[in-house]
């Protein structure tokens, strides 16, 4: 007993501080994603060694090792749950328990969902966009097959921006907002789309967006996430040096919330997640609920306030579908305040966007350069 809790100790401390080293390769950035699987077991492996190691030197520096590495681990996981302060303010119309209230025009829904491109229950991610009836619905992994299932939503949701393929990354949108301009555009890698563009409230109010789906580091995809970080690190810096327009990002960023790469985005960018002091709302693996983690996000300037966000059922998909209801209310930017960049971490994205010769003029701008044909209707 005495050598295997030993041996489980070298365990989780390494599974716990190799990511610290920032090398790209899959097998170390994969370690960001079971951050609250590791955190539990970590919890575990500490009760262990309390109330089964005999006193002694042995116990004492077993403990002395799982102990800082838990509370590493919770420092990054505490934020996405209620023990955390909120980072977005909960929406004034519906302060009082999520109340519907009058719409002035100010309000807009986004429904995201990775489809799985081989799925087959198109009606399941159909009923849920009538049954919630998002403003917006970002589907991913979407195929001409997959076109074909969800246009008839533009009888409905009229404005549609459309990219199908067959590789994994197609990617389609379909809005009852005025999408004003557009461009489809593939940042990092040839065969990785992005959509970029501009919607407009019912108020009037503009509204900049950025839909992504970077590819995730893998055994069977790339490598390293140098793609990936490459992508989401010129997205941030283009947001933070573009038109001060009120922004949202969402998609699958295949990294969770709680890695280093999306703490840098987020740091980069200014922009918020309405998860912070609210839930971690793990969207991926649908099918095994104990290893489960946040791949699906959404994250606005300080211009919106939250309204609710919900996990929706699971559509056949191994994603969850995310459902997000947010209110334009520029007035309270001020009450709201999310991570702060420094030199260091300037440093740090400029290592990962010269890696890949990425810059955030490769990210579309459509709203102020009127790039790009105008949306899809039907």
């Amino acid at each position: 007993m005495t050598i295997a809790i030993a041996l489980l100790t070298v365990l989780f401390a390494t599974l716990t501080l190799l990511p610290l080293w920032r090398h790209p390769h899959w097998l170390v950035r994969g370690l960001d994603f079971p951050r609250l699987q590791l955190a539990v077991a970590g919890a575990l492996l500490l009760l262990a060694q309390v109330f089964l190691l005999p006193m002694g030197a042995l116990k004492l520096g077993a403990i002395a090792v799982t102990l800082p590495c838990l509370i590493w681990l919770l420092w990054w996981l505490l934020p996405y749950t209620r023990l955390w302060p909120v980072e977005v303010k909960q929406a004034e119309d519906d302060a009082e328990g999520g109340a519907d209230g009058a719409d002035d025009g100010s309000r807009i829904s986004i429904l995201t969902a990775n489809v799985l491109q081989s799925n087959r229950k198109a009606d399941a991610l159909i009923a849920l966009v009538r049954q919630h009836r998002p403003d917006v619905l970002v589907a991913l992994e979407t195929n001409a097959w997959w076109e074909e299932q969800l246009d008839p939503l533009q009888d409905e949701m009229p404005f549609a921006v459309k990219c199908p393929q067959d590789n994994l990354y197609g990617m389609h949108v379909y809005s009852r907002l005025p999408i004003t301009a557009h461009k489809v555009d593939f940042i990092v890698e040839d065969d990785v789309p992005s959509i970029h563009g501009q919607i407009t409230l019912r108020n009037g109010a503009a509204v900049c967006f950025h839909f992504l789906h970077p590819a995730p580091p893998g055994p069977t995809e790339n490598q390293e996430s140098a793609e990936r970080d490459a992508e989401l690190v010129v997205v941030a810096r283009s947001i933070a040096k573009g038109d001060r327009l009120p922004t949202i990002v969402t998609g699958d960023l295949n990294d969770v919330a709680w890695s280093t790469t999306t703490r840098l985005f987020r740091k980069i960018s200014g922009l918020l997640d309405p998860r912070i002091g609210r839930g971690m709302f793990n969207t991926f693996h649908a099918d095994y609920p104990l290893m489960r983690w946040p791949l699906d996000h959404l994250f606005h300037s300080d211009d919106f306030t939250l309204r609710s966000i919900t996990r929706l059922p699971p559509i056949g998909s191994d994603h969850l579908p995310l459902l997000t209801r947010l209110t334009y209310a520029p007035g309270r930017s001020a009450e709201q305040e999310g991570p702060v960049t420094d030199r260091d971490d300037r440093a740090q994205a400029d290592d990962i966007a010269d890696a890949k010769g990425a810059d955030h003029t490769d990210v579309p701008n459509p709203g102020a350069s009127k790039t790009g044909p105008s949306t899809n209707r039907s």
